[in-house]
């Protein structure tokens, strides 16, 4: 009896048991259905605001577009604030630290690179400068904000309205002159209207710059932060122009009472050889023919925005050979270089550029630039084109490409990046034929009179001198070609060469009978500053030979106000075909760049406009200090 009771009772309680879980059970499944539901509904609403999010973006109504989306805003002439131009290209694993040292062959006695127009100037000033807005690396024909946080155009298309960021600092400095000391001074609207100045100012040797400026008319400052950009005429240009301004330090270069003066803006020679900028590397020192250093700018405001660059110091190492530049290299006393065509080809079969398991990496990509011989006009001997034309007829530019830069360039037969639009490809380069110079020469008045084996007219031997630069490996081979070759035609050719500061002295000047150079390129060209006729007479222009042609200008002023891309491409190709007919240049070759880094460095990419060493970062491990 008592057992039956006592199981009786148990079952009861476990029953009761079964039922009270079975109800917990049923409500939690209920609960759980309910917020299984109410996820659904909640991520129905996130995917529906992801949508409508990706409808505003599309709609260009948020800051941070996609990439055709930044184009179109541009075209509408308005740009949000968010976004800082290249954010994407940082690497958010980057070790802060370290160093990279890179070799010049020569250094300058003036850093002003307002007043010196030397590459290695305007590098170092790329690294301390910044801009209203930058190209985007791997889609150049976009703008992204940089110093600014937006801007906007006009109906007209002729006034850009910027509204900076809030917070930029000029690097802090001890002037040379006064001694005093800056710190923490902000960037305003006046430090635009400043460098635009300046660049105006026709006492400023900056004739080169001053053409690009020729059409804006002023900067209107608004406030500390905003300002208006104003263009007397339509310009193609005037947009990528626009947008690349740079300000220049008032405190550094009008540190005096009265009015600025631009002679005295040339010859301060203590302040000219300091760099002032508000970039990301500030001007740390300058161990007189040694090395220039550079030191990241813990102030910068694109910290703020994720743009530090990682690496702490960027070194410019004063190496005027190229066989002990690229000791360094091997050595490791130097991190990067650009190579000549013979050590790309010759002398990086060794176990340190090996792909796998060597310490230094190859990259190869098409250069913007061009080299040349340059005919100065003023001089009686060059002004028959059909001289010209015999002088590139006897250049053997298939030789050159071939046996000095070992197939590593393309010849070019006219001013524009051959790759680009702009370039006629339909032109073929006058090819190589003593027996076509001599005959063009004949029909120019040029004959061998005496029987001397040389060409003369009048009274004068066909003989001019070429000017060369001191140490560089490219013209060293190829002026004696060409010297050998002008020979079999009766030309007399003497090869002078000399340091780079006398060599800019002697162009500037005008000083000389033919020159060799190269220029480098944009992304959009502008032929003014080099072949326009009002550059001709001026001191220091680009167009130091002196050409004048009035069909030439023609076209060149057509350029410049014309937007359509069809018709400018059109206008250039019968630019790049009078240039050809005339031959004011022996347009030679387009070589390739070709660089050497240590692999010690990542984030390493080539983009259109080469390799940017603002994303590169150095593991801790490998990094070592500044010599």
């Amino acid at each position: 009896m008592n057992r039956n009771l006592y199981i009786n009772i148990l079952g009861t309680i476990l029953l009761i048991c079964v039922v009270f879980f079975g109800i917990a059970i049923i409500v939690s499944i209920d609960k759980m259905c309910r917020s299984t539901e109410k996820l659904a509904d909640n991520l129905n609403e996130i995917q529906t605001s992801i949508r409508n999010l990706d409808k505003k973006i599309s709609e260009g109504q948020f800051s941070a577009p996609s990439s055709s989306q930044k184009a179109q805003d541009q075209k509408t002439g308005q740009v949000q604030p968010a976004k800082i131009a290249n954010l994407e290209f940082f690497d958010p694993k980057a070790e802060s630290g370290g160093r990279l040292i890179a070799s010049v062959s020569s250094e300058t006695e003036n850093m002003n690179y307002l007043i010196n127009n030397e590459s290695f100037v305007s590098a170092i000033w790329g690294y301390a400068n910044d801009s209203i807005a930058d190209r985007n690396k791997e889609h150049i024909e976009i703008f992204e904000p940089k110093m600014a946080e937006s801007w906007s155009l006009s109906e007209d298309k002729m006034t850009y309205t910027i509204k900076l960021r809030k917070g930029i600092l000029w690097h802090d400095f001890k002037d040379p002159v006064s001694k005093k000391e800056w710190k923490d001074v902000e960037v305003t609207a006046k430090d635009f209207k400043f460098y635009v100045d300046v660049i105006k100012d026709e006492n400023v040797d900056c004739a080169p710059e001053r053409t690009y400026l020729k059409d804006l008319e002023k900067i209107e400052v608004v406030s500390d932060y905003e300002f208006k950009v104003v263009w007397a005429k339509p310009y193609f240009l005037s947009e990528s122009i626009t947008l690349g301004l740079s300000p220049l330090p008032r405190h550094l270069y009008h540190a005096y009472e009265g009015p600025f003066d631009g002679k005295k803006f040339n010859d301060d020679h203590e302040r000219n050889r300091l760099v002032v900028g508000c970039g990301p590397y500030r001007f740390d020192r300058w161990n007189k023919g040694q090395r220039i250093i550079l030191k990241r700018w813990e102030k910068y405001f694109g910290k703020q925005y994720g743009i530090m660059p990682p690496i702490e110091n960027i070194v410019f190492e004063v190496i005027p050979h190229p066989n002990t530049q690229f000791q360094s290299l091997i050595s490791s006393k130097i991190d990067r270089m650009g190579l000549t065509p013979e050590q790309w080809t010759k002398r990086t079969n060794i176990p340190e550029f090996d792909e796998k398991t060597g310490a230094i990496g190859k990259y190869k990509y098409p250069g913007r630039s061009y080299f040349y011989v340059g005919y100065n006009l003023t001089m009686p001997l060059f002004q028959d084109r059909k001289v010209r034309q015999a002088l590139t007829h006897l250049v053997d530019r298939e030789r050159i490409v071939k046996e000095v830069y070992y197939g590593l360039a393309r010849i070019v037969s006219g001013p524009s990046f051959i790759d680009s639009p702009y370039y006629d490809k339909s032109i073929a380069p006058y090819p190589f034929s003593i027996e076509k110079a001599k005959a063009l020469l004949k029909e120019a008045g040029w004959k061998d009179s005496n029987g001397d084996g040389i060409l003369d007219k009048d009274g004068r031997k066909f003989e001019f001198t070429i000017i060369g630069v001191t140490n560089h490996p490219i013209q060293e081979r190829i002026l004696p070609m060409i010297k050998e070759d002008m020979a079999k035609a009766g030309i007399i050719m003497n090869i002078t060469f000399i340091e780079w500061s006398v060599y800019t002295q002697r162009l500037e000047n005008k000083s000389f009978e033919v020159c060799t150079l190269g220029w480098g390129m944009g992304f959009e060209d502008d032929p003014y500053q080099i072949w326009h006729s009002s550059q001709a007479d001026m001191k220091a222009s680009s167009n130091h030979i002196s050409f004048r042609n009035k069909e030439a200008d023609r076209l060149i002023e057509e350029i410049r106000v014309c937007f359509d891309l069809n018709k400018r491409v059109e206008l250039f190709h019968q630019f790049h075909k009078l240039l050809h007919d005339e031959q004011p240049y022996t347009f030679l070759v387009s070589p390739y760049s070709l660089v050497a880094l240590s692999k010690v460095y990542r984030n390493v990419r080539v983009f259109p406009g080469g390799i940017d060493s603002n994303i590169m970062w150095c593991p801790k491990a490998d990094q070592k200090p500044v010599p």
